[in-house]
């Protein structure tokens, strides 16, 4: 059985993922917080894989939470064949007027917890001897964005660690790679100063091929999607 773990698929990109996922025959497993948001995409990844995800909660900047949400996922289902690192939030501010709660929160849910849930979930995948983490990244990553300073530096921060984990998973038989998409058609594109240049469904279409169809020597790979 195929496992995919999609974290943040209530809405936005990690919906249209965990929708595609499913599509392709995997076993959906959806790591977030309880919200009506996360219902309404679980109910919509089960219509579209035939089959209830398994749903496991956690508080992102808690790390001993996400290891036991790691745990329960490789309990249930076995180690998952693909993690696609989704989850993340933003919080639009000037430097001057962001707070150091806010710095942490954007630096521990985007950056932190994907580290945590990496580390917990490496020893099931290097065991079965295959899997791919897939990371979403952004366009901020590379560029400077005006009042978003926290959020870029925690996607500069992911991509660092996605290539440097996928020199640790050379001869492994797993992958890493990241997706970093630019102004996306999504409730966290507001008050931003971008237009939309593209849809969560564009996203999940590059996602989906990196994690089910690319060769391996995509292992590093980041792309980066400026919109149209």
């Amino acid at each position: 059985m195929k496992v995919a773990l999609v974290t943040g698929a209530g809405r936005g990109v990690g919906r249209a993922v965990a929708v595609a996922l499913a599509q392709r025959g995997f076993r959906m497993a959806l790591l977030g917080r309880p919200s009506p948001q996360h219902a309404e995409g679980a109910a919509l990844v089960a219509a579209a894989g035939k089959q209830t995800p398994f749903e496991v909660f956690a508080d992102f900047m808690d790390a001993e939470a996400l290891e036991r949400a790691a745990e329960q996922v490789v309990a249930e289902l076995g180690a998952p064949s693909v993690v696609v690192h989704n989850a993340g939030l933003v919080v639009r501010a000037p430097i001057e007027q962001t707070s150091v709660d806010a710095w942490d929160e954007q630096l521990g849910v985007n950056l932190r917890a994907p580290f945590v849930l990496t580390r917990a979930l490496l020893p099931a995948m290097r065991a079965a001897g295959r899997g791919r983490f897939v990371f979403i990244g952004s366009i901020s990553g590379t560029l400077g964005s005006p009042g978003a300073a926290a959020y870029a530096a925690s996607k500069w921060g992911l991509t660092g660690f996605c290539k440097s984990l996928a020199e640790e998973l050379k001869d492994s038989g797993l992958m890493a790679c990241a997706v970093l998409p630019g102004s996306i058609d999504t409730d966290m594109l507001k008050g931003s100063p971008f237009p939309a240049r593209m849809t969560a469904e564009d996203v999940a279409k590059t996602v989906e091929y990196l994690a089910v169809d690319a060769p391996p020597a995509h292992n590093g790979a980041v792309v980066e999607m400026f919109g149209v």
